[in-house]
């Protein structure tokens, strides 16, 4: 299946470069070129790259951080609690 129709890259040829160390769609791009024209194809790079143990992209490490629910996740789980800020906020 092709993941960048731009520059015909197939989904087998992302996973190699992910087995050969690139971790990031920016290292993936560099091998070969997927991500460089459109762009439509990085959401699904990013989701290659969490399927074969890199790490997550920016925006799942944000949701996390903020508490947000993973599409994933059993949404009958209890959520986790988001913690207080540590900073009073000012009104002016």
């Amino acid at each position: 299946m092709y993941v960048c129709m731009c520059h015909a890259v197939t989904e087998d040829q992302v996973k190699r470069a992910i087995d050969a160390g690139a971790d990031t769609p920016r290292r993936i791009a560099k091998g070969c070129k997927a991500g460089t024209d459109c762009g439509s194809c990085v959401r699904r790079i990013q989701a290659l790259l969490g399927e074969h143990g890199a790490r997550p992209c920016p925006t799942a490490r944000l949701a996390a951080k903020l508490g947000l629910a993973d599409p994933g996740a059993d949404p009958e789980a209890e959520p986790e609690p988001v913690p207080a800020p540590t900073a009073a906020l000012r009104v002016a």
